[in-house]
């Protein structure tokens, strides 16, 4: 983004499983558990140059459990099986280092918790403790526009206490790509292949999965698109196996 210029993404991603996998690799049926996330993505540039980009993300989660439906964590109910509310703000710095490839970008962040309890009555909420997250980003596209890969590898570090999280003083990567097609100038196809590994450093817990996935975008005007995806988590180790249904839309505002 240029000087004046805003990019603002609102993601909602519903993640739903019944199945879950040990470490040992054996895999188990379990009531329904469902995580619902949605989160506002908004930056601005600093100067004219598009080098410099400044922002935050704020997050938003409800999730159940006890095998209630998957669209149980839209009720926003106050109840055993539920919770709900926002979890985490993360101020964000967005730059692109080299002024001759415009499509490689990194970006940082560090995520503050906003809630007390990372797991009460048994329902987990987000995971209680700091990240510093870097974000590199590159993509390439053919030269008559029609295909594009889109590549993305993202890091964590989590801070904190282990007796408060799960995950913390551990260590994530996840890198993911994605292969895009544009049949026209307003709607893209595109594919999905993601890994994610959690390394522990002090703690005793690391877990690892890997999804696929599809969705397709439309533009709906110049600055302005929304975009449906699903992924299937295909495997995995200390982790569940479900599926995620997401919608976005995001806009540009000069």
């Amino acid at each position: 983004m240029q000087s004046g210029q805003w990019d603002i993404k609102w993601f909602n991603n519903l993640y739903t499983e019944v199945l879950s996998v040990n470490d040992k690799k054996e895999t188990t049926r379990n009531p329904r558990t469902n995580f619902f996330t949605s989160s506002l993505d908004v930056f601005t540039g600093l100067s004219n140059e598009a080098k410099w980009n400044v922002g935050f993300h704020l997050q938003y989660r409800s999730n159940t459990i006890n095998g209630l439906g998957a669209l149980e964590p839209f009720q926003f109910k106050n109840r055993l099986e539920q919770r709900h509310g926002f979890t985490r703000f993360a101020p964000a710095v967005k730059v692109a280092p080299f002024r001759n490839l415009s499509n490689f970008s990194v970006q940082s962040s560090f995520s503050i918790p906003l809630f007390e309890e990372e797991t009460k009555e048994a329902v987990f909420l987000d995971q209680k403790g700091y990240i510093w997250q870097i974000k590199v980003f590159y993509d390439y596209s053919t030269s008559n526009g029609s295909f594009q890969i889109f590549s993305e590898l993202n890091t964590e570090y989590n801070f904190g206490k282990e007796e408060a999280s799960f995950a913390n003083d551990s260590f994530r990567v996840s890198p993911g790509v994605f292969a895009s097609y544009f049949p026209n100038q307003n709607i893209t196809i595109l594919g999905l292949i993601q890994h994610s590994n959690l390394f522990a450093i002090s703690n005793n817990f690391s877990q690892n999965y890997t999804a696929v996935g599809g969705g397709i975008k439309y533009q709906l005007s110049q600055t302005r698109n929304i975009e449906t995806l699903y992924t299937n988590f295909i495997r995995g180790n200390s982790t569940g196996l479900g599926q995620t249904f997401n919608l976005g839309l995001r806009a540009v505002i000069n």
